[in-house]
């Protein structure tokens, strides 16, 4: 059964809120005041500063927004400071109850995706003994490798009751130029689509979804609607709402007709949000406002639609 998804999505009917608070922390989304406190000139002060940043934010919105999104890469080049801080990221935010991404986007061939699955999803083996790496729900992953390198992560989903979500249409532009290739009768994404509905099949839950879901960029409205229709069995992780130009009302199709089915992330717009509220010294408290009127944005594009009745 599709444990995971089913916990996200009872999370988000519980909040009345689809939405993702994405962490892609830098330190230039420091105010002043918070970075005076920490030594930005090393990786060790630069990746705890990022970690206090973090816990401030989700200590903000943890009991308005469901689920939390960390991405690796942001912390990975900070060394081995910044990997505690993404393993301390996403088990505070486990701690305060919501669902945690790993946004790690990993693959590699058969032995090497177990290996990623298991620091991530599953455990990993000791001697005598077995211990989990990383405290995450979920984690994307990159199909380029097919089959062999999705079933480990399948696999761990089934025995630990974990999620993933697959890149089928990515949100950046020249996504196109790969994904939107003609496979003959359909295009690439749909082909991938098809695959991510195939590999989750054993997984579906009893909201009708299962824990293999598909990444689809937010920046890609009509695409989404279409992929809505073609995978009635796959959760969408819909980036790119904010900073990067999606609208919740472009976005009302991608979920199904009771309102699920998706959750939307932003980073960004809710990391600085206190950037666009001048004369607001509370990053938390701007961060917090921001998220709330994200959360009414997207429900109302949903209750005009008719994709459900969200308050």
């Amino acid at each position: 059964m599709g444990v995971m998804m089913d916990r996200l999505l009872d999370a988000v009917v519980a909040a009345q809120n689809p939405s993702v608070l994405g962490l892609d922390t830098r330190i230039e989304y420091f105010p002043e005041r918070f970075a005076e406190a920490y030594d930005l000139t090393t990786l060790d002060g630069a990746a705890e500063a990022i970690a206090d940043f973090n816990q401030i934010l989700i200590d903000a919105v943890c009991d308005i927004v469901p689920a939390v999104k960390v991405q690796a890469a942001y912390y990975e080049m900070y060394g081995v400071a910044g990997m505690e801080a993404f393993f301390d990221t996403l088990d505070y935010a486990k701690r305060k109850g919501m669902a945690v991404i790993a946004d790690v986007k990993r693959n590699d061939i058969g032995s090497t995706a177990t290996a990623y699955s298991a620091a991530y999803l599953g455990r990993t083996a000791l001697s005598g003994a077995e211990a989990q790496a990383f405290p995450a729900d979920f984690v994307t992953v990159n199909p380029y490798l097919g089959t062999d390198g999705i079933e480990p992560f399948v696999r761990d989903c089934a025995t630990y009751k974990k999620g993933v979500f697959v890149l089928v249409k990515t949100s950046n532009p020249s996504g196109r130029e790969i994904q939107d290739l003609d496979t003959g009768g359909c295009t690439l994404y749909e082909r991938v689509g098809d695959l991510v509905a195939g590999w989750g099949a054993g997984l579906i839950g009893s909201r009708g979804y299962s824990s293999v879901g598909a990444v689809v960029g937010a920046t890609c409205p009509e695409e989404g609607a279409a992929l809505r229709k073609r995978l009635p069995t796959v959760c969408f992780l819909l980036p790119g709402y904010g900073a990067q130009g999606a609208t919740a009302e472009g976005l009302a199709g991608c979920f199904d007709e009771e309102g699920l089915g998706a959750v939307v992330n932003a980073s960004r717009s809710l990391q600085c949000a206190w950037k666009r509220m001048p004369g607001e010294n509370d990053f938390a408290k701007a961060t917090r406002h921001v998220a709330i009127a994200m959360k009414r944005d997207i429900c109302t594009a949903l209750n005009e639609a008719g994709r459900g009745r969200w308050k």
